[in-house]
């Protein structure tokens, strides 16, 4: 199947307003979701246990598109393409003692994700190849085959720089010497810098202040994911993480983004409010935790993400475990459509029992 992101890929990713980017992805998603119902039998039984039965769904808004909740598949391998069809297999990056996703793409979803990456990442970071600094080592990416969530991300940005730069050795040291030369080299360039937030914290920030030095980047850009609960737990919001980079690297341009290896091509970049911004191919709806009912904008609850993008696996409408709240739509002076919300955290556990046994109370 072709995916129906193809036709939006002509369009600016953030060129069409909150109503009309609906009005868009509502017949999208309905098609997604009988596609994947006809395609991928685990998924027709939970439309049929869980939302009344796949041939009697009426789906006349988005909210009404029905979901998975995304722990479902670190216990299920949900696909709808034959096994032969199967170009690549994404893998979270589970914490430990946890099972990961297995996320299976063919060809068609794997070409539209990367298409759909370009255009938001070029809306932030412009089309010119920056050199890159990759705060991590390169390790993580040796298997073309089967990625973890954290390699799949670096391929995914490494497209965006020139000449990337590892600036982590095996064990995870800051690379410190080898990362002022790339910078030498670099001289006189912006430099664009990626990695994980918590990685950034511990092995660029925390390590340069703890020997007292600083490197100079300024005029470079930083762009970072997930990784928040580590920071919070030590009382770092992104306000103080935007200062302390600053102050050990001159970097004032920091840029946050959220997804998940669970629904590929679903990517939020940070507005120049510092929320994050759905762009034309996705959509956010925040959910109660307990009725699993939509919230007003403004209240916070379950992040359900939505995404014309899959087609290989059904991943187009999802519940996280994220806690979030929508801050606004069409956000002014911005030039950007869509809406805008940030993420609070994980549900706290026992949130999260009661969520699930709605779910299959449902069922």
């Amino acid at each position: 199947m072709t995916s129906p992101a193809r036709e939006l890929l002509d369009l600016p990713p953030f060129g069409l307003s909150q109503a009309e980017k609906r009005a868009r992805l509502l017949p999208m998603l309905r098609t997604l979701t009988t596609h994947h119902a006809e395609r991928c039998a685990p998924y027709r039984h939970v439309l049929d246990g869980v939302f009344g039965g796949a041939d009697r769904l009426r789906i006349e808004r988005i909210e009404d598109v029905p979901f998975l909740p995304v722990t479902l598949f670190k216990t299920h391998t949900l696909a709808s393409v034959p096994d032969a069809e199967v170009v690549k297999v994404l893998t979270s990056s589970g914490t430990t003692g946890q099972q990961p996703s297995r996320i299976v793409l063919d060809a068609e979803t794997a070409s539209v994700q990367a298409a759909v990456l370009v255009k938001v990442a070029q809306h932030f970071l412009g089309r010119e190849r920056l050199p890159m600094v990759i705060l991590d080592h390169a390790g993580v990416v040796r298997d073309r085959r089967s990625y973890s969530a954290r390699g799949a991300g670096i391929l995914g940005m490494a497209q965006f720089g020139h000449r990337p730069f590892y600036a982590l050795r095996d064990d995870m040291s800051l690379d410190e010497e080898g990362l002022r030369a790339y910078l030498t080299w670099a001289a006189g360039r912006p430099v664009l810098i990626f990695g994980f937030t918590f990685m950034i914290w511990q092995y660029l920030v925390q390590a340069l202040e703890r020997g007292g030095r600083r490197l100079d980047l300024a005029g470079g850009v930083l762009v970072h994911s997930g990784g928040w609960k580590k920071l919070q737990e030590a009382a770092v919001d992104p306000g103080t993480f935007r200062d302390r980079v600053a102050a050990v690297t001159g970097i004032e341009r920091v840029i946050n983004f959220y997804g998940m290896v669970e629904q590929v091509g679903g990517v939020y970049f940070e507005n120049p409010k510092h929320h994050l911004q759905a762009p034309i191919y996705s959509e956010i709806i925040v959910r109660d935790p307990v009725t699993l009912a939509p919230l007003p904008d403004g209240e916070a609850g379950l992040v359900q993400v939505l995404s014309c993008l899959p087609t290989s696996y059904p991943g187009h409408s999802l519940l996280t475990e994220d806690l979030g709240v929508i801050r606004g739509v069409d956000p002014e002076g911005t030039g950007m459509g869509g809406r805008s919300f940030e993420i609070l955290g994980r549900v706290p556990k026992a949130e999260l029992r009661g969520c699930s046994d709605t779910f299959v109370a449902h069922a």
